[in-house]
């Protein structure tokens, strides 16, 4: 089941996992791939968001290990596969890339990453 994308994309309560550093993080993921929306030619504003994607992911998996989170393996694969795309795109980016990274982002904090909320 999809969760609907915020319109202006910009994170808000709905997204909290209740952990202050990765909510921050997530806070700048939506930023990063906003920035793409509004700049899709612009390969600086794209390398930021595999910057910033590879940065987040480290934590999240870094907080799954120190906790040893049940579902650390199939969370880590997802989040192998999406910074695998992010770092094969270039610029400009199209329209639908762009609705993807926006869609997948919402989808799996409101999908997957809620599942962590309360264990690590």
């Amino acid at each position: 089941m999809g969760f609907d994308v915020p319109e202006p994309y910009v994170w808000d309560e709905s997204f909290r996992v209740n952990y202050d550093n990765i909510d921050t993080e997530h806070q700048g993921l939506f930023k990063a791939i906003f920035d793409c929306s509004k700049a899709p030619g612009d390969g600086g504003k794209l390398s930021h968001l595999a910057t910033v994607v590879g940065a987040h992911f480290a934590t999240e998996e870094k907080m799954f290990a120190a906790a040893n989170y049940s579902d650390a393996a199939s969370h880590t694969k997802v989040h192998a596969d999406f910074l695998a795309k992010v770092k094969g795109l270039s610029a400009p980016l199209s329209d639908d890339t762009v609705a993807f990274a926006k869609n997948w982002l919402v989808n799996h904090i409101k999908g997957t990453d809620t599942k962590y909320k309360g264990k690590l």
